[in-house]
C-alpha cells in the first residue's frame, strides 16, 4: 500500500494504523532496495510542507526534517553553521543535495553520515512526532549505532533544533575520501570555536566521524582548548591521546590505523581553520 498524507497529523495516524516505511527524499530509500521491488506499506511524507524550511526562534534555530541540503546551503545562517553548510556540500552530488533531507540523513544513521559531526558540535536535538505526542532528545542520544536510532516505528523526525548559544563562533567541517567528490568518507572532523574579546577560547566543540559506529565528540580535547589563545597553529594542541575512544575499522576504503592518523590530521586542520576564522 502507498499513502501520501498532506499533514503531519495525518502522517502519524497512518503510521500508527498501518505501519510501514517512511519515504522522504528517497535518496537512501531506493538505493537500499537494490534490484528488489518496493514491498509492504510506504508512507510518503514528501508533501508535508509544515516540516520543511528553517525558522529562527528566540532560543533555537528550527530546521524542518524535510529540509533539503540545498536549502541548508542557501539559507542565510550564523557563522556557527558554516561547518554544517560545508558538510551539506559533501552529501552526494548537487542532484542528491536537491532531494536528500536532513531527517533522512539522520535516520539512516550511517557512521559516515556527513551531517552528524557538524550537528553534534552544534548540540542539536531532534524532535520526534507520533500519534502519542512529541518528544525531543539530543542527536548524541538519538543515534545509537550503525544504522540504529531511537526512532520508534510510529515516529517521524519532524524537526532539528539548534540552540542559539554560540551563533558567532567559527566553525568548519573537513572530510577525507578516496577522491574529491561523490565519495563515502574515510574520516571526518567538525569543529566550533568561540573566543572572547581577548582572543581566548571560551567554548570548543570537536567531533570525529566515520571512525566509530557513531560520530564522537572529543570531550577531553574540548576541555584542553578552553582558555587557549585562538591563533595560528591551534591544532598543535590536539594529540593522538585526544582522539579518545574512537574505534575505526579496517575496510575497503582504509585501515583502522590510517583512519586514526587521518582523523588527528583533520582535527588539527579544523582547529587551525576555526582559529583563522574566529
Amino acid at each position: 500500500m502507498y499513502f501520501r498524507p498532506d499533514t503531519l497529523d495525518h502522517a502519524v495516524q497512518v503510521l500508527a494504523s498501518s505501519g510501514g516505511q517512511i519515504l522522504a527524499g528517497g535518496t537512501d530509500f531506493f538505493p537500499s532496495l537494490g534490484d528488489r521491488p518496493v514491498t509492504g506499506t510506504v508512507v510518503d511524507i514528501s508533501g508535508l510542507g509544515e516540516i520543511r524550511g528553517v525558522i529562527t526562534e528566540p532560543k533555537y534555530i528550527k530546521i524542518g526534517g524535510l529540509t533539503t541540503w540545498t536549502e541548508i546551503i542557501q539559507t542565510p545562517l550564523p557563522p556557527c553553521f558554516d561547518g554544517l553548510k560545508a558538510a551539506a556540500r559533501e552529501i552526494g552530488s548537487i542532484q542528491i543535495q536537491n532531494r536528500a533531507t536532513v531527517a533522512g540523513n539522520l535516520c539512516n544513521a550511517s557512521p559516515a553520515a556527513d551531517s552528524v559531526p557538524a550537528l553534534l558540535t552544534l548540540d542539536a536535538e531532534v524532535e520526534l512526532a507520533s500519534q502519542v505526542g512529541i518528544r525531543r532528545l539530543p542527536i548524541a542520544d538519538f543515534i545509537v549505532g550503525n544504522r540504529k536510532t531511537l526512532r520508534q516505528p510510529g515516529e517521524i523526525l519532524s524537526h532539528v533544533f539548534v540552540p542559539r548559544a554560540i551563533e558567532n563562533a567559527a566553525s568548519t567541517f573537513l572530510k577525507l575520501g578516496a577522491r574529491r567528490y561523490l565519495v563515502i568518507s574515510i574520516a571526518m572532523a567538525a569543529a566550533v570555536i568561540q573566543r572572547s574579546s581577548t582572543g581566548h577560547i571560551t567554548d570548543a566543540r570537536v567531533c570525529v566521524g566515520s571512525c566509530s559506529a557513531v560520530a564522537r565528540r572529543l570531550r577531553e580535547l574540548e576541555l584542553k582548548l578552553i582558555g587557549a589563545p585562538a591563533r595560528a597553529e591551534l591544532g598543535l594542541l590536539a594529540t593522538a591521546h585526544d582522539l579518545g575512544d574512537i574505534s575505526p575499522i579496517n575496510d575497503v576504503r582504509a585501515t583502522a590505523a590510517y583512519r586514526r592518523d587521518a582523523a588527528l590530521t583533520l582535527v588539527q586542520r579544523a582547529l587551525d581553520a576555526c582559529a583563522r576564522g574566529s
